[in-house]
């Protein structure tokens, strides 16, 4: 696959972004400059690829895009083996037919993959200088054994990655497991928990730590504190709680939106230690965009302590080194490298 150039793409809720990536024979992978386009404006994932493919097109004389395609999508991608399988993203109105890809793209190679499984990927491939240490020892991560890959967002993705040991660029081995995770129960851990999941228990047969550890669940989490403090307070969305929690108390902005953020992060914690221990990890990742914007909140949180707060495997808990993604584009990345490594073990078994 020495050279090979292809399309990667990752499809969100609000955006969609592309870029031509380049898959190189020991492993590398080089991004091009990635095109961002709303969902919003284009009707469907054709017309956005087509979107793309004109862009591309005015930038390098004329020339067409690579007759291969590897994409990240927010849905459950399904069962490969269907040729009439149809996806339908969670937060936008596209769906995508993989079995008519090739023929409305006018490509030869395709390659699909779950959005958190593609940060999976983006984890065995990004370099060290892609990770900042958030708790347990500030050591690289293992190379050898199970990551644990936990990224609130929009909902809260979870994965985990097993690695053999040896850097893919030196014919290392690894392997994505994209999982629901983010459907577990939530279990209270004290007082201000037991009121947090009381209040969704309202609206909700089964509380979810998803429904907490997202970045909506910091509605939640403020309205629980204001009740219990007697505050009033006007409703606020959840992007205006988030500004005011990360962007303000300098200026003395919101307290109580402060509070619910750190509230937020002892809870991702505790939920990144119950998958670490369920997954047997070695170390874990936190990645997606909210814990991005948020590292900061979480160096200075009760992050790090609600993480090892684990009884009698407090002191395992401990030694397990945490760290945040820091890559610009991982969506981008972990589609290459999916596709990089699915046809790998084609070209393999030939």
């Amino acid at each position: 696959m020495a050279g090979t150039r292809i399309v990667t793409i990752d499809i969100g809720g609000t955006n969609a972004r592309f870029a031509i990536a380049t898959l190189g024979a020991d492993g590398a992978i080089t991004l091009g400059e990635p095109a961002t386009l709303a969902t919003a404006n284009h009707a469907s994932f054709q017309t956005a690829w087509e979107a793309f493919a004109a862009l591309q097109s005015a930038q390098n004389g004329g020339a067409p895009l690579p007759r291969a395609v590897s994409l990240a999508i927010a849905a459950p991608v399904g069962d490969a083996a269907d040729p009439g399988r149809v996806i339908r993203f969670t937060n936008n109105p596209w769906a995508i037919q993989p079995g008519q890809l090739p023929a409305q793209l006018g490509v030869e190679a395709v390659t699909i993959v779950n959005d958190f499984g593609a940060v999976g990927h983006a984890v065995a491939h990004a370099g060290a200088e892609h990770f900042i240490h958030l708790a347990g020892p500030d050591v690289s991560l293992p190379a050898a054994g199970t990551l644990s890959v936990v990224g609130p967002g929009t909902g809260l993705g979870v994965a985990h990655v097993w690695r053999n040991g040896r850097p893919v660029d030196q014919g290392g081995f690894y392997h994505v497991q994209a999982t629901e995770g983010g459907h577990m129960d939530f279990a209270p851990v004290d007082a201000i928990d037991d009121a947090i999941l009381a209040r969704l228990r309202r609206r909700h047969n089964r509380v979810s730590v998803e429904r907490v550890v997202s970045g909506p669940g910091l509605v939640d989490i403020y309205e629980t504190l204001a009740a219990l403090e007697g505050r009033a307070i006007t409703p606020q969305d959840d992007k205006t709680l988030w500004h005011r929690a990360t962007s303000e108390p300098a200026n003395g902005g919101d307290s109580l939106a402060v509070a619910a953020a750190a509230r937020f992060c002892q809870s991702l914690g505790s939920v990144a230690g119950d998958i670490a221990l369920v997954q047997g990890a070695c170390g874990v990742v936190i990645a997606g965009g909210l814990g991005l914007r948020i590292r900061d909140t979480l160096l200075a949180s009760g992050f790090a302590e609600r993480f090892c707060a684990k009884g009698r495997f407090a002191a395992m808990m401990a030694a397990l080194p945490v760290r945040l993604i820091t890559h610009p584009q991982p969506g981008l990345l972990g589609a290459a490298a999916a596709f990089a490594a699915e046809h790998h073990a084609r070209e393999h078994r030939r």
